[in-house]
């Protein structure tokens, strides 16, 4: 790895992640992540953010580094704007190679570094506003809590207008040798658009307030590059990506897409042909739709068509008195991730009795959807039960082009 030149003082620095690992434990990367590092200098020198030692990223980094004349040694400042531990987890072997370089973080943060990685000393909390003289370069602090966790900050460099933002503004996706917007084709554009949405749905939805919160926080910076900590360094359009979380905490509010994600599980087929009447119904409209399978497809992708869907069809057969166990999953994972405010059409088969009605709804009582009457059956569905199906699924989509 190289280091990426921002401007005369500042450099992007990454490592690129790539492996059969789950990011936070649960979600699937198959075309990787970059973890974003930035390097400043001015007399002094300032790391901002770290990586966790995960596909040799500290040796990436090192790499990075030395190409830009400097190594983990000469660092003065560590600046940790956030304490997750992808940012942070190679933060003990860094201090062994410097253990003389200071830790800047929020005062939550600095409580983090004590409780995560037993650092007692070379410790400093700053606070909303605060400045940090580098000689020559000035670096200002910005409280963005819940961004998403609650001690998260960012860092502002106005010569260059560069804002670091961590996990605001990121995305799924290594990144190679390139990480600038104006490196990327269209075609790799729409794939890391895909990725960020996916990113967003997946590890930002629940705190949306917050993200709108911090974007009109900083909406007085002239930010001339975007810097976040995953994903793709915005240099030619800066507020590309920063618009287009606004349009993705707007999902969780009243500005969902026109679309319909049809979520669906079957065990032998009997719910499947429900899921193709609604398809049909669907088409017959002309209304957008995509379709995930449980659990063949991982849940990830699925939340984050549902995140940004006006409505969603959720097709289960009944399994031993109750809802099929990986739609359980999904309903379970919406409602942790907030996906509120759908107008929703349930479907299933049942065998010898039914019983996912009564779980599901338990289910979605806390998720304020608007529900259309479920529509089940008995095996395999009946002609008639299959019109239905097609039926309920244009009034659906009927609503959503409402």
């Amino acid at each position: 790895m190289k280091a990426h030149k921002i401007s005369d003082t500042v450099f992007c620095v990454h490592a690129d992640i790539e492996t059969a690992d789950l990011f936070e434990g649960i979600w699937p990367i198959p075309k990787g992540v970059s973890l974003n590092s930035y390097l400043v200098k001015g007399k002094k020198t300032a790391l901002i953010d770290l990586v966790r030692d995960w596909s040799e990223a500290p040796k990436q980094l090192d790499a990075a580094l030395a190409s830009a004349g400097t190594g983990f040694d000469k660092v003065d400042y560590l600046i940790l704007n956030h304490l997750e531990p992808d940012h942070t987890g190679w933060l003990r072997e860094f201090r062994k190679i410097n253990p003389q370089v200071e830790i800047i973080s929020t005062i939550k943060g600095i409580n983090l570094v004590k409780t995560f990685y037993k650092e007692e000393t070379g410790l400093r909390a700053v606070k909303d506003g605060e400045k940090l003289d580098l000689g020559g370069v000035e670096l200002t602090f910005f409280e963005t809590p819940n961004i998403h966790w609650p001690e998260t900050m960012m860092t502002w460099e106005s010569a260059s207008g560069t804002l670091f933002s961590c996990d605001a503004f990121g995305s799924f996706g290594a990144l190679g040798e390139r990480v600038f917007d104006d490196e990327f084709s269209p075609e790799e554009h729409a794939f890391y658009e895909k990725e960020s949405l996916r990113y967003y749905a997946n590890i930002v939805s629940s705190f949306s307030t917050f993200v709108e919160r911090g974007i009109e926080k900083l909406s007085g910076l002239d930010i001339k590059c975007t810097a976040p900590g995953h994903g793709i360094v915005w240099r030619k359009n800066p507020r590309a990506i920063i618009e287009r979380y606004l349009v993705y905490a707007g999902y969780s509010k009243s500005a969902p897409e026109k679309e319909i994600a049809v979520i669906w599980g079957s065990m032998y087929g009997n719910t499947k042909q429900g899921v193709d009447a609604v398809i049909r119904g669907i088409e017959a409209e002309g209304v957008r739709y995509s379709v995930h399978r449980v659990p063949d497809e991982d849940v990830s992708y699925s939340l984050a068509d549902a995140f940004k869907s006006k409505a969603l069809v959720l097709a289960m057969p009944t399994y031993e008195y109750a809802m099929f166990p990986p739609m359980a999953y999904v309903l379970d994972i919406f409602r942790r991730k907030h996906i509120f405010g759908k107008t929703v059409l349930r479907i299933g088969s049942w065998g010898w009795v039914g019983g996912a009605k009564k779980e599901y709804e338990a289910a979605i009582e806390a998720l304020k959807w608007e529900s259309l009457p479920s529509v089940e059956w008995a095996g395999a569905p009946t002609a008639q039960e299959l019109a239905t199906l097609e039926e309920r699924a244009r009034e659906l989509a009927r609503i959503v082009k409402a």
